[in-house]
């Protein structure tokens, strides 16, 4: 096939999977659809650009969208005005119990849940498909422009330019995003058409939109366009602003490109001047197009970005994250780069992203080899012409220019990646996905590390096999992924169960019939702590329901008289509500809870079952008038070890707790607790640490607390050795009757006051809290 076919053919198979996508995927469960729409229909509604409120629970529906630029939601606007949508919250009617952003194995992963009488061809079904396919143009125009720079990157190369629109085509993440409504499709169009733009400005090919220094006026026209372009890029999303520093470079290059006559002081001032000047022109339609929202962000929320008040409504880390706690983020990372869906939890099986993370490692290995080859060649080549450093700025600058299209999708995707990196320190959102801005560059630099190393014959069957690839799992994500958990009827459970009756009618026409309680751990009759245990109920429904009640699972410690693990759901695994069910319907439903790796053992803790309204809280009492129903006994025993409540966690790889004890887990307030900690050191300690305990409120009220410093110092602990730790905890007399958090902890102190603590670090090497939320306590009152 010719390469004009084979462009024809990728384009073609984008739109009709794009298609697919879009319309395949339950209205509100892409990515952050749910919040995205909303904007959307507020301005078809013919409203103004709402203001974005510092409280979450104040934010309106789009909640922190509120805050993005607005292009995207008035072309979405534009084209949706004039349908009906006056049914968007029947339509938009969250979950609240949705896992967002856990992968489980008991459903419950659907944002909305989806009434399957309304008409798909109308009202807001509708505005949010039209919205959708006009995405899915957006994306192929995308998929068009990485094919048009992978030219530049090597003319001689057609494999690498098909490989590159193949990889953007076809990445599942990609056409999930492009079937979805969401302002970063037209934010990475426009990124990748203003990379493009950059690159023509100086790379020579027939398409070039270099002009003569004696066009006069006319040679300002490319980068006014360009400006442009940034301007509207700015007013779509703000990840595009790395747009503007490579512009700058870009007007360096290509005035240096045009006015090669020496590197002297006079010539230099004159070649960045010209340069500035270039970068003002791009400036004067970026300000024109975007510049006043930004000069709304000062106005309204101190900062021109407006970052203050998304990350009110977004919310935040507890701690600012260190590099390698996102280091250690970076399986989910790649996960939601390569496919992750829904609510960023439905996922592809393991040993597809096992696969694809193998061939972008060696698509790293490939670009490194490829590049460096480059720079020894242009480095080989010059030796001669190092007499001086303006003849080595000259050969730099020669070296730029011949290789401006690799080297501007590098800087363009490393100024993405940097600033992702800036944003996941302080939210979290370690997400691949949100890099797509630079998707065109990326997906160039990926197809070039896998296929520049190699001849023309093997790349084309590298670029081909790897095209082939993803698309084939890109055809089959829809059907066999991202669609089954939203139907209610799909869902089977892990392993086999045997049903016992368990009668127990609650109060407005729902009946529990039966009842299975079984450790996930197959041929077990008790639990240790940091098991799981499943439990299966079956419902059946007597009398039409007028509420949509929610069922709750606990497992109840008798001594503290509260859940320490519980799973809350809607029937059919999430996706039913009780006054769309009819009577004499039946229903299982499977539930997963987790016992806490600290929960104190040995006990026997109750399975209780209720119902309640989530918006109300009311609870639905049975028919003898208990607000629960206790279905069966979870035996919970210790786990063997030398130390009281053995447990396993990781301080950095410094020291690791062991064990624990507490008595009493009751008091009164004034009274005091013993707790002692067992702590093993990991490695040779070249710091003294000390160690804290404290009893707070949600507000981190102390109303207990303890900071011990080993006397010896914690430098003088062997590693493996385990030391035990006796603290003493008075409560404060003042405390209300309830339940309080005990945590621990470790930190060092400098000479200025600075605290530093460790953090947890997980079984799968990510740093996560820096506290541990050891057990609760429970005050009683006076």
């Amino acid at each position: 096939m010719s390469e004009k076919r084979i462009l024809t053919l990728i384009l073609f198979l984008f739109l009709i999977l794009g298609f697919t996508y879009a319309l395949t995927t339950p209205v509100f469960e892409a990515s952050d659809e749910l919040w995205h729409y909303p904007l959307v229909r507020h301005l078809a509604d013919g409203n103004p650009l709402p203001v974005q409120v510092f409280d979450p629970e104040l934010a309106g529906p789009w909640k922190q969208e509120a805050s993005q630029p607005p292009l995207y939601y008035w072309l979405g606007a534009g084209l949706t005005f004039w349908i009906d949508t006056s049914d968007m919250e029947e339509v938009r009617r969250e979950n609240p119990h949705v896992d967002n952003g856990l992968i489980t194995q008991d459903g419950n992963r659907n944002l909305v849940v989806h009434n399957p009488s309304l008409n798909p061809c109308q009202g807001t079904l509708l505005a949010v498909r039209i919205v959708r396919v006009f995405s899915v143009l957006l994306g192929l125009m995308t998929v068009y422009l990485t094919y048009r720079i992978g030219k530049l990157v090597d003319p001689n190369r057609s494999e690498l330019a098909l490989g590159a629109a193949a990889v953007n085509a076809f990445l599942p993440m990609f056409l999930f995003i492009s079937g979805s409504v969401n302002n970063d499709n037209l934010a990475i169009m426009l990124a990748s058409l203003a990379l493009l733009i950059m690159i023509r400005l100086v790379v020579n090919d027939q398409n070039s939109l270099l002009i003569d220094n004696d066009a006069g006026w006319k040679q300002l026209i490319p980068w006014l366009l360009l400006g442009s372009v940034i301007g509207l890029g700015l007013l779509t999303k703000e990840g595009t602003i790395g747009l503007l520093p490579l512009a700058l470079g870009t007007a360096f290059v290509a005035s240096w490109q045009q006015n090669k006559k020496g590197l002297s002081f006079r010539w230099l001032l004159h070649l960045c001047g010209k340069s500035l000047l270039l970068f003002i022109v791009v400036l004067v339609p970026v300000l024109i197009i975007a510049g006043w929202w930004y000069f709304r962000n000062i106005q309204l929320y101190g900062d021109w970005l407006g970052w203050s008040a998304f990350i009110a409504v977004l919310g935040q880390r507890g701690n600012p994250a260190s590099l390698a706690q996102l280091w250690g983020e970076r399986h989910g990372f790649l996960m939601s780069y390569w496919g992750l869906f829904g609510g960023v939890n439905i996922p592809m099986p393991a040993w597809i992203y096992s696969v694809l993370n193998l061939l972008l490692l060696l698509s790293i290995v490939g670009f490194t080899y490829f590049f460096l080859k480059k720079v020894w060649q242009w480095a080989k080549g010059t030796r001669g012409h190092w007499r001086s450093l303006a003849a080595w700025i000259h050969n730099l600058l020669d070296f730029i220019t011949a290789n401006f299209a690799l080297i501007a999708c590098l800087l363009f995707a490393a100024a993405v990646v940097i600033g992702l990196i800036r944003w996941a320190t302080t939210t979290w959102s370690s997400q691949g996905r949100l890099v797509f801005t630079a998707l065109s560059a990326l997906s160039v630099l990926f197809m070039t590390g896998l296929v520049g190393p190699f001849s023309r014959r093997i790349s084309r069957w590298i670029a081909g096999l790897t095209g082939s690839f993803l698309f084939v799992i890109a055809a089959l994500a829809p059907f066999i992924w991202i669609q089954p958990p939203y139907q209610p009827d799909s869902y089977t459970p892990p392993s086999l169960y045997v049903m016992h009756p368990a009668a127990t009618t609650f109060e407005s026409g729902l009946r529990l019939r039966g009842a299975a309680v079984e450790s996930a751990l197959p041929g077990q009759s008790s639990l240790q702590p940091g098991e799981e245990l499943w439990v299966h109920l079956e419902w059946e429904i007597l009398n039409e329901l007028d509420k949509d009640w929610s069922v709750f699972v606990h497992l109840i410690d008798p001594v503290l008289e509260r859940p320490i693990a519980q799973r809350d759901m809607y029937l059919g695994q999430g996706l039913l509500l009780t006054s769309w069910l009819d009577p004499g319907q039946r229903l299982v439903n499977s539930y997963k809870l987790r016992v806490p790796s600290t929960t104190i053992a040995p006990a026997q803790l109750d399975v209780a079952v209720g119902l309640y309204d989530f918006h109300s809280g009311e609870r639905l009492l049975t028919e003898q008038g208990n607000e629960f129903a206790v279905i069966s006994k979870a035996q919970l025993k210790p786990m063997a070890g030398t130390t009281p409540n053995p447990v396993s966690i990781n301080f950095e790889d410094k020291l690791q707790l062991t064990g624990f004890d507490l008595q009493p887990r009751r008091v009164m307030p004034g009274e005091s607790i013993e707790l002692v900690l067992y702590w093993q050191p990991l490695q040779e300690l070249d710091t003294d640490y000390t160690f804290f305990a404290q009893v707070v409120d949600d507000d981190t009220t102390r109303w207990a607390f303890f900071d011990f410093e080993p006397p010896e110092g914690t430098s003088s602990w062997n590693p493996g050795d385990v030391t035990s730790m006796p603290l003493t905890l008075t409560v404060d007399k003042n405390v209300a009757p309830g339940l309080y958090p005990l945590i621990i902890g470790i930190y060092t102190q400098d000479s200025m006051g600075n605290f530093d603590r460790l953090q947890i670090l997980t079984a799968d090497d990510r740093l996560t809290d820096n506290f541990l939320e050891l057990t609760q306590l429970r005050v009683d009152s006076e």
